[in-house]
Formats: structure tokens, sequence, C-alpha cells
């Protein structure tokens, strides 16, 4: 690409933590057949998506970032538990009373959900949905729940309870008051998703970053790979990695945002569906594989399993990397 190259350092917040996508874009005057980096910000299931392209052409790399945010609306019309017309709000509606039918894609992606809960005997579970709210991430809470309120609160809780049919294509949630939800997996998803649409549209190369849980692919205009910064969780701006990737996932999970710290101790807003009580041990976990989808489980997952186990985890997934960060402010 002719001209010069300016670096461009752009944060994305994460769950818990951010990271940086960092790009070479090319200025001055370009060749007829150069690469551009075109680049659209959209808020899309309660986040911020930032949808990424190279082609020769702006106007054509428009069309396809609003192609991909279609297909990210049309998930949110799926899966989202928030907006009431949607399939997961009527078996939510449903819990206890009745099975609904539901969509393939709707049907596999709850199906996968229920298997990375197998995996992890319940340390990963979608029906913490129903989870009743003992604990406040803002800053403001100062002393723990009493032990029976955290074990009442997952009264509701518990991937066994919820029964599919293969053959009618159901969701049946079996206790009242039961819910599921797929914040843990669903950005991931769709990132994977338009990641997959972009590259059947014959796009060269993009990422598509749903609040830091992100699928990529090809090049920079330059030929490099993309350039993925993991923040420090315990220093604001501090890059303590670079990931370079050409077809490959990341996200992350962390309590650096979004916590309670009672007596000197940090507890993540992520918790243990099994026991009600958040995570404390790791301040962050960043997974890099192929699909943001699973790398959304287990980042989740290693956060609740802890260190330990949660490295026994990953080794059943060679492609899969983790970079685990313990929490050093853990008295």
């Amino acid at each position: 690409m002719a001209g010069k190259f300016s670096r461009i350092v752009i944060n994305v917040m994460m769950k818990c933590v951010t990271v940086i996508l960092i790009f070479l874009c090319g200025i001055g005057v370009p060749t007829a057949d150069a690469q551009l980096l075109v680049k659209k910000q959209l808020t899309k299931m309660g986040s911020l998506f930032d949808i990424t392209v190279v082609d020769r052409d702006s106007t054509q790399a428009l069309q396809y970032i609003d192609k991909a945010a279609a297909e990210i609306e049309r998930i949110e019309n799926l899966i989202s538990e928030w907006r009431p017309h949607t399939q997961i709000s009527e078996v939510n509606r449903c819990a206890g009373i009745r099975p609904v039918k539901v969509d393939d894609e709707v049907f596999e992606l709850t199906r996968r959900a229920i298997h990375y809960s197998q995996l992890t005997d319940g340390a990963f579970d979608i029906s913490i949905a129903a989870l009743d709210k003992v604990w406040v991430f803002d800053g403001s809470m100062d002393r723990l729940p009493s032990d029976e309120a955290i074990r009442r609160s997952v009264k509701r809780v518990g991937y066994r309870h919820i029964v599919l049919d293969t053959v009618k294509k159901t969701i049946f949630l079996e206790k009242k008051g039961m819910k599921i939800g797929f914040g843990s997996i669903g950005k991931g998803y769709a990132a994977d998703k338009g990641r997959e649409l972009l590259r059947a549209l014959g796009v060269r190369g993009g990422i598509v970053n749903a609040s830091g849980d992100l699928s990529a692919w090809g090049t920079q205009p330059d030929g490099q790979p993309w350039k993925i910064g993991v923040r420090n969780p315990f220093k604001a701006y501090d890059v303590s990695r670079i990931l370079h990737i050409t077809f490959n996932s990341v996200a992350t999970s962390g309590n650096n945002e979004k916590f309670a710290e009672i007596d000197g101790k940090r507890y993540a807003h992520i918790i243990n569906p099994k026991t009600g009580w958040p995570s404390s041990e790791l301040a962050s976990v960043t997974v890099s594989g192929p699909s943001a989808e699973f790398a959304n489980f287990l980042s989740t997952s290693i956060m609740v399993l802890g260190s330990r186990e949660g490295k026994r985890l990953l080794k059943q997934f060679p492609e899969y990397r983790a970079i685990i960060v313990k929490d050093k402010r853990r008295r």
C-alpha cells in the first residue's frame, strides 16, 4: 500500500477488562488496488460492536458491515432474554408450564450450552439467568450476603432441569421461575456468525468485535496479522501482552471493572452457578482459539473453576490458549 503508515490504537471495553486493537493504517495517496481498512461502531445486544473490514472500496465495505449488523440483529431477535418477542423469552415465560418449539439455530445453541455445563460439572450454566440478585457489583456493597441468602439465590438454577426434545425441537424448563440466557456466550456466537457471513461475501479480512469478544480473519491492509493487545488487569491502559492473529478469536473474563470489594477481598461479577458465590481467585482470563463462542465459554468457566481446575479443562482443547492472571489483591 502506498504512503506512510500510522499506528492507531483503539480501546475496546470487554466484560470486565479491555483489549486493544492495534491497526496499521495507510495514509497518503493509495494505489488503484490498495486495500482500505473500514470500521463502524454499532450498539447491538446491549453492547458496543466494532466491525472492521478490509476492502478496496469504502462504500462496498460499509455495505458489508451493514449486512453483518443485520445478521447480529437477527441473532438478537432469536436469543435475547430481554426482548419479549424472542424465542428465549417465550421459553422463560413457559418455565414449569410447557415446552416451547424453537428454531434449529436456537436449539443447537442451547444444546451446546448444556454440553458446556456437562464439561464443567455446572461451573458454566445458562440457567444462571434465574439467579437471585443478592450481590451488587457497583462498588456500593460493603458486607457479604448471608449464607442462607446465597443458598436461596441458586434455587432456580440448574442446567439438568433444561429439557430438550431433539425430535420436536422444543426446550422446556422444568422449574417455575427458571430462566436461560446467553449473556456468557451470545456475543461470541454473534461475532462468529458475523465473521462467517463476511467471509462468505468474499471479504478478505476483518474483525467482528462484540465488546471485546471478537472473531478475526485475514490480515491488515499491509498483510500483517491483526494485533490484539490484552490489558494488564492491575494497571489501567497498560498492555501486558500482544496477540498476533489471523483466523482466530479472543475472549476475556475478569474482575477489573464489575466487582464487590469486601474486607479487602475482591469478588468478581462472575458467579459460580452451583454455589452462588462470585469467583475471587483470578483477576482475568483471556482465551484465544478458533471460535469466540467457545473462547467465551472457556474464559467464563476458568474464572469460576480457578487456575488449577481451569488449566485441567483447557488441556482438553489444544486449539485454545489462555492467559490466566491470578488476583494479587487477594488476602
